[in-house]
């Protein structure tokens, strides 16, 4: 038995962490163009061919932790985060358990 059998919670959906990525990739993808355009083709690149490589994973890793906007913390407790997608806690770990499941350390 795990541990999510444990506390009755589900185990995490593979399936569901995948739509999370893929919700969450392009924006990432976006955000990082602004900043280096190359790093972003590259990952684009890597991204449409289904294989990101460790640099990538990590600054994905990085992006979808410091993004995290859906905290429960009221609006004047902060933080908060303009932009067309609400990332919670949930979004971030489902981004993880998939890198870690591309075999990247994360």
């Amino acid at each position: 038995m795990d541990a999510s059998q444990d506390t009755g919670t589900p185990a995490p959906d593979p399936q569901e962490d995948r739509r999370t990525v893929e919700r969450l990739v392009p924006l990432w993808l976006d955000e990082a163009a602004r900043h280096d355009r190359a790093a972003a083709d590259a990952a684009r690149r890597e991204w449409r061919d289904g294989a990101l490589s460790a640099e990538s994973a990590r600054v994905l890793a990085d992006w979808a932790t410091a993004r995290v906007t859906d905290t429960a913390f009221n609006e004047d407790e902060g933080p908060w985060r303009e932009g067309p997608a609400r990332i919670d806690v949930g979004d971030k770990a489902a981004v993880h358990r998939w890198l870690a499941a591309q075999g990247h350390d994360v």
